[in-house]
């Protein structure tokens, strides 16, 4: 039996994204640009092969994912689901980030931002990401093994660095210290135990 494939990538540029606000579960359209991203993420996948796509409830990913959809007709399945949706970053969602930085300062500002369990208020932390993201990558494994399928996964920067983590065996450090380009995907294995190769 053939290993499987996951084809993880990031919805394009928002114009949250280009204008440093805290987009978190808010909708926010990509850019032109952003839709540059997710046409470059689309060639970049399109010799490889997947029957399965998810996808979460916000436009950005629904968006991102149809480009790279245009070449692959082998993809019968598309799937929602929100357990690796964006960081949820609560009382901050809709502020630029300058103006959380000038109201609460640098320090707390990177303790929002960018610490591993430091939730900013109504929100979550990476380390709250981590937990569902776990949840789903266990769902996901079964899933591809049942259905014999590769998956694309049309996702979010903040969930990315946390599939990242998993995946790659990084460090707390080394996930909050990760950037996650609009234009690139990751590649990993799903191995199959048991028959041919």
């Amino acid at each position: 039996m053939k290993n499987l494939k996951i084809y993880l990538f990031r919805h394009g540029q928002t114009f949250y994204n280009r204008d440093k606000i805290f987009t978190g579960l808010k909708e926010s359209k990509l850019t032109n640009p952003g839709i540059e991203d997710a046409k470059i993420v689309a060639i970049r996948l399109k010799k490889k092969k997947f029957q399965a796509a998810f996808y979460t409830k916000l436009s950005r990913s629904k968006q991102t994912l149809k480009e790279v959809l245009k070449f692959h007709p082998e993809c019968v399945s598309l799937i929602e689901d929100n357990r690796m949706i964006e960081r949820g970053y609560g009382n901050l969602e809709g502020n630029k980030h300058l103006r959380i930085v000038e109201k609460y300062g640098v320090k707390q500002y990177d303790r929002w931002h960018r610490s591993f369990d430091n939730k900013p208020p109504k929100g979550e932390s990476f380390e709250d990401v981590e937990k569902r993201v776990k949840d789903f990558i266990k769902y996901l494994k079964k899933f591809m093994k049942k259905e014999k399928v590769n998956v694309a996964i049309s996702a979010h920067g903040n969930s990315i660095r946390l599939f990242r983590k998993i995946f790659e065996a990084l460090s707390i450090k080394e996930t909050c210290g990760l950037f996650i380009p609009y234009d690139e995907y990751f590649e990993y294995t799903i191995k199959m135990k048991g028959g041919k190769k």
